[in-house]
């Protein structure tokens, strides 16, 4: 194999969450992942000296976490973990049972006995918090403020602390002196985060990199109609003039203040969201960045697809993907490099479900198979591999924190004769790009489009507004009567409110729990643009811009089903079904690329169970002939699954597994067409009225699982009684 320069890199990231003039933080998110991933990933690639990587970290995360350890500011989250139980308010025990079990609870409750009974007591779906709260003692109160703290630290803290993994195996009955203690030991910890990145790359291990200061899409700050060239059909906000100056302003002030933090100017940058476009070079370069990373998709856009991936995923013309471009404008240059998204993906969504040894040796294979494929046109270049996702959000998902995975995979990459972990900036001062890309296409690493941060009416809304309110800003800028401070302040809450996360919560791509505090945020640093000015906020801006429409994991069944089982699309089969839509990311994270799966059907008829699962860009027995295998995972009623193989036939084989024994196939129908369907009666299950029935689907090729739907979680819903018809007609 030829040799290949693996770059990998981890992107940092939190919005701004504080609103500064209102003094309020509402989310612990910047304190929480700093004691946890921001620390520990640093760790990790300080044991083994030998790993490189770079490192990007936003300037608004860098801000918030000097917030709490150079002036001693704290979160919601933060001031009720401090207070003791007796001088907690109505409303702060309230918010304490909504927001201290925010976490996976699969990796992050369930492995710890008290955490978990402390789960199963607030009642979660069950009781609100005003009927929960009578079920909680003062010991259960501190208990449940040091592991809702407790679980964010970062496993290699306990293996280094021997007093902190006593303190963890205590389990229960903490004292407040305890609970305290704790406390201020994660501070210790979050005060670790920015001299460990120094010391990292004062001594050459990582590169750190910058984004534009408050993550801003910056070719929608410079032209919102670029939103067409991926998307022509796009409806764009009202006004769509662009706002070059607070472009340049966000790239220059984030280079001014990463040379600030770490004594060096950066020679890189992750624009937000991987988003560029022509524009937006020599804006970048003026800053003195020297290279720039994007995703594939927009390199294979920039060449009219003489760059892209086949049918089956395979690379056209590879050895022209991983290696630097050069993009020219107005007599300023920037080199390129682009993510292989299918690889950073496995590490992002689909890793977690293997155990480290099998997800590092595929994950080596890989990084080889590139390799043979690259070496007979790539000359004496190694052959650069860049591997970009999050760096914090995945790992909660993984076994120990993702920590088994990442030692063995970096030990493996380090020890490998021909893969060399490399620093981007190292790897271009030695191989610099000799190819020049003559346009760059606008686009993100999300679809090569910018469609998650405008065009749903939503989003739409939320530029006009930010567009309304920039124009009274700038129109209050010509009075020589307002303080200078006031309208520093003033233009510091408009660039806030000019960041993506908040555009990336409106719409119907990504939902979460906190849906209507992102909302709030975004128009209290708007209001907040008037207030700074004297002036009283417009009412609109007091309106909610999300529809308050409740965002469901899936629907349910409303009545019995009556299902041929032939794989045909038969719409009157399947109307009374729940249904769950695949929507292809979870929270903060998203992926590239879209799954097989669209959706699941799910109901009963008489006595069995029926499923129906459609594909995403064709019918089933031609999306699907491509995966080796389904299985249909039971979680309820508990070690019960269906496998599903052959699945480019009409007839799939379908086995039913109970415990380690397998059962007669004549148990399970299924049919693959159009759709795939499939029903199994329900004593099979083992399940009866009432009983829940809990599953998952996992696809598997090569004994791999490369989708879970849901990403996590289950499809939860339960055996209706012999009159469940009457009673849905009934209500």
């Amino acid at each position: 194999m030829h040799e290949v320069a693996l770059a990998i890199f981890w992107h940092q990231h939190q919005p701004y969450y504080p609103d500064d003039i209102g003094q309020e933080n509402p989310m612990p998110w910047v304190r929480l992942h700093g004691v946890k991933d921001y620390w520990g990933m640093a760790m990790l690639l300080k044991e083994i000296p030998e790993m490189r990587a770079t490192i990007n970290l936003v300037p608004s995360l860098i801000v918030q976490i000097q917030a709490y350890t150079e002036r001693g500011h704290q979160d919601t989250h933060l001031r009720i973990s401090r207070t003791p139980p007796d001088s907690l308010s109505e409303e702060d025990f309230h918010w304490m049972l909504d927001n201290f079990f925010m976490v996976h609870p699969d990796h992050m409750i369930r492995p710890y006995p008290r955490y978990f009974e402390l789960y199963k007591k607030r009642g979660f779906f069950v009781d609100p918090p005003e009927r929960a709260r009578k079920r909680f003692g003062k010991r259960d109160i501190i208990d449940l403020q040091v592991w809702s703290n407790l679980v964010w630290f970062h496993p290699i803290a306990f293996e280094r602390d021997p007093e902190l993994a006593e303190f963890r195996a205590k389990g229960r009955l903490y004292t407040e002196a305890e609970k305290q203690w704790l406390l201020d030991k994660q501070l210790a910890i979050l005060r670790e985060v920015i001299p460990l990145h120094k010391e990292l790359e004062d001594r050459g291990q990582i590169e750190l990199t910058t984004t534009p200061f408050y993550h801003p899409i910056v070719p929608l700050l410079l032209d919102k109609r670029l939103a067409r060239r991926a998307m022509p059909e796009v409806f764009l906000p009202q006004y769509l003039d662009g706002y070059p100056e607070d472009a340049a302003e966000h790239i220059r002030r984030a280079v001014e203040f990463h040379e600030k933090v770490f004594g060096r100017r950066p020679r890189g940058m992750w624009p937000s969201e991987g988003s560029v476009c022509q524009a937006m070079i020599p804006l970048v370069a003026e800053a003195g960045i020297w290279w720039i990373a994007t995703d594939e998709e927009i390199l294979s856009c920039s060449t009219d697809g003489w760059i892209s991936r086949d049918f089956n995923g395979y690379h056209r013309n590879p050895e022209m993907l991983y290696r630097p471009w050069r993009v020219e404008e107005a007599g300023k240059q920037l080199q390129v490099v682009f993510r292989d998204h299918a690889m950073s993906d496995l590490i992002g969504f689909h890793y977690q479900r293997c155990s480290a040894e099998e997800a590092v040796g595929d994950f080596i294979g890989k990084v080889e198979a590139i390799g043979r494929a690259t070496g007979g046109n790539a000359g004496h270049r190694p052959t650069l591999l860049p591997i970009i996702l999050d760096g914090e959000n995945c790992w909660e998902y993984y076994p120990n924190q993702g920590v088994d995975f990442l030692r063995l995979l970096y030990r493996r990459v380090v020890a490998h004769p021909k893969i060399t972990p490399v620093r981007i900036e190292d790897y271009l001062t030695r191989y610099p790009a000799t190819d020049k890309l003559n346009h760059l296409f606008p686009g993100s690493w999300i679809q090569h489009n910018f469609g998650i941060w405008i065009g749903h009416p939503e989003c739409n809304r939320a530029w006009d507004l930010l567009y309304e309110t920039r124009r009274f800003l700038v129109e209050r800028s010509r009075s020589s009567k307002i303080p200078a401070d006031r309208l520093r302040q003033a233009w510091e809450e408009l660039y806030i409110a000019e960041g993506s996360d908040w555009f990336w919560w409106f719409g119907d791509s990504h939902s979460c729990a906190q849906d209507g505090l992102f909302d709030r945020l975004f128009r209290k640093h708007l209001q907040n643009v008037y207030i700074a000015l004297g002036e009283t906020p417009p009412p609109e801006l007091a309106q909610p811009i999300k529809l308050g429409r409740k965002v469901e994991a899936h629907t349910q069944p409303t009545s019995l089903l009556n299902v041929k089982v032939d794989g045909r699309q038969t719409y009157f089969e399947w109307i009374n079904a729940g249904r769950y839509i695949a929507r292809g990311g979870r929270g903060a994270m998203s992926m590239a690329s879209e799954g097989l799966v669209d959706s699941v059907y799910f109901g009963f008829g008489t006595d069995r169970f029926c499923l129906r699962v459609d594909s995403r860009g064709g019918p089933v027995r031609e999306r699907f002939a491509q995966v080796d295998l389904i299985r249909i995972i039971f979680v309820q009623p508990k070690d019960v699954e269906i496998i599903l193989s052959d699945l480019d036939q009409r007839r799939p084989t379908a086995t039913l597994v109970r415990g380690k024994s397998t059962q007669s196939e004549s148990q399970v129908e299924a049919a693959a067409d159009q759709i795939l369907e499939v029903a199994v009666p329900l004593r099979a299950l083992g399940a009866g009225t009432g009983d829940p029935v809990h599953f998952y689907l996992e696809l598997k090729h090569r004994q791999r699982a490369v989708e879970r739907v849901p990403t996590e979680g289950s499809i939860e819903t339960a055996v209706p009684p012999p009159e469940f018809e009457l009673i849905m007609w009934q209500a």
